[in-house]
C-alpha cells in the first residue's frame, strides 16, 4: 500500500505506524466537569467501520511527522492524506 505523503509524495506504508482513530485528535477537555466520562470514552471506546473511515498514521522511519489517512477498510483504497497539524489547526487545536 502506498501512502501519497503531503510533503514527501509517495511512500510505502511500511514506513508508517498506524496509531488508530483520527479522531485522537479532538482531545476531550480536562477541566470539564464530566472529564472522567470524556476521557474513558475517549481512551476505550472505538468505532470498527466498513468503508471510509480517517485513520492516524505516524512516518516512523521518514521525516517523523504524523498524518490523516482516510482509507476505505474494505478495499484499503486511500482517498486523502493530510498533515495531521493542519487537521488539529483546523478543530482549534494550536499543536
Amino acid at each position: 500500500m502506498l501512502i501519497n505523503h503531503p510533503l514527501l509524495g509517495p511512500r510505502d506504508a511500511q514506513e508508517f505506524t498506524y496509531l488508530g482513530d483520527a479522531s485522537l485528535i479532538n482531545r476531550p477537555d480536562w477541566q470539564a466537569e464530566d472529564a472522567q466520562e470524556q476521557f474513558h470514552d475517549y481512551l476505550y471506546l472505538r468505532d470498527n467501520p466498513a468503508g471510509l473511515h480517517r485513520e492516524l498514521w505516524f512516518h516512523e522511519t521518514g521525516d517523523r511527522s504524523w498524518v490523516v489517512v482516510t482509507r476505505d477498510t474494505t478495499t484499503h483504497e486511500i482517498t486523502k492524506v493530510e498533515l495531521a497539524r493542519d487537521v488539529a489547526r483546523s478543530l482549534g487545536r494550536s499543536k
